[in-house]
């Protein structure tokens, strides 16, 4: 199997800067994410390693080999492009054998390159329709297909599944996974969507403003994320972040309440800070107890099984995850407990992490 390693690049289009000093390693077979906001640099990155941008400064190898300066043909790597880019004047069993076919493939070859990625991603009775005939995600199918095809060393995904409606991108992103674990293919997946990353990838690498912010496994950047920015895009609700001040080897909000520190304060805190708090590590309680602090309550939306609320607690609006039906009242007072264990403190002037 074939890693990819991208040290130290830059890229620039006129006088923006969308990539800055970016290094990346992604191990044989293993599946990395980027993600980011738009904007971030993630579908850039992905392009250079593809050899579809020229690099300002910066190396790129795939299994070891320097493939800075080298063609895209000759990297070995196949891309899955967000709009399919399927030929529509060819079959489906046309556009999947179109690259062998550019590689003076035999016909025998072709054929039974295009019968093997049809058996594996079930397009078998499909090979004869034309693009305009096939649903979104069939037509994501024989993209997959056609890099199939190519039994590349790398596959590279730009947002694939960005096109689909909500359940049929959860159906695809299973798709793609078990697709990895049968080939078991180095793969880097450019995506907007968290939740995507969190649950298909051995490694996420999160990005801003075209550096890397923190990369590492799905869970790690959910339980220690390195600052403020990761702390927001990692998760779904997101993050609550509260502004408090240290006062008396507590927490102070705002309104005088108080929240109790994790670990026994060990490490130095500046004054004022962000407390981090997972919206499902909120407990709701009907009145005061040890530890509580009071919250009013925005919006209730339950969806069966599990209720989402927006409260306000010190004048910020924090989001609160119970897997129950609730039934409150806008305006109603409720009590919210949190273990200190489970509070995140960042430098409320760096945004950076403190480890207590």
């Amino acid at each position: 199997m074939t890693g990819v390693q991208v040290a130290g690049l830059y890229k620039s289009f006129g006088s923006v800067k969308v990539l800055k000093d970016v290094a990346l390693q992604a191990e044989p077979g293993e599946f990395v994410a980027l993600v980011g906001p738009s904007g971030c640099g993630k579908s850039t990155l992905l392009r250079c390693i593809a050899g579809l941008e020229e690099l300002d400064r910066g190396t790129i190898a795939i299994g070891g080999r320097d493939v800075t300066r080298a063609d895209p043909k000759e990297r070995d790597a196949a891309m899955v492009f967000q709009n399919y880019a399927l030929y529509p004047h060819m079959t489906v069993a046309q556009n999947m054998g179109f690259s062998m076919r550019l590689r003076g493939g035999t016909s025998e070859a072709i054929a039974a390159g295009v019968r093997e990625a049809a058996t594996i991603l079930g397009l078998e009775t499909l090979l004869d329709r034309y693009p305009r005939q096939l649903s979104g995600g069939q037509r994501q199918r024989v993209a997959m297909g056609r890099a199939i095809v190519r039994k590349p060393s790398v596959f590279l995904f730009d947002e694939p599944l960005s096109n689909l409606d909500a359940a049929l991108r959860v159906q695809m992103r299973a798709e793609i996974r078990a697709l990895h674990r049968r080939l078991g293919v180095t793969s880097i997946y450019v995506t907007h969507d968290q939740i995507e990353a969190m649950t298909m990838a051995d490694r996420i690498v999160v990005m801003r403003g075209g550096v890397v912010e923190q990369a590492g496994r799905p869970l790690d950047l959910y339980d220690r994320p390195r600052n403020v920015f990761v702390a927001a895009f990692i998760g779904s609700p997101a993050m609550n972040l509260i502004g408090a001040r240290m006062a008396g080897g507590a927490f102070l909000l705002s309104d005088g309440q108080q929240i109790t520190p994790p670990g026994g304060l060990t490490g130095t805190v500046p004054e004022k800070v962000l407390l981090g708090l997972r919206p499902e590590h909120l407990s709701i309680g009907r009145a005061t107890g040890q530890g509580g602090i009071a919250a009013e309550v925005v919006t209730c939306e339950t969806t069966g099984a599990t209720s989402y609320l927006a409260v306000k607690v010190a004048g910020t609006t924090v989001t609160v995850t119970a897997q129950t039906r609730l039934i409150v009242e806008e305006g109603q007072t409720i009590w919210l407990t949190i273990a200190p264990e489970h509070v995140h403190v960042f430098d409320a002037s760096t945004g950076q992490r403190i480890d207590l």
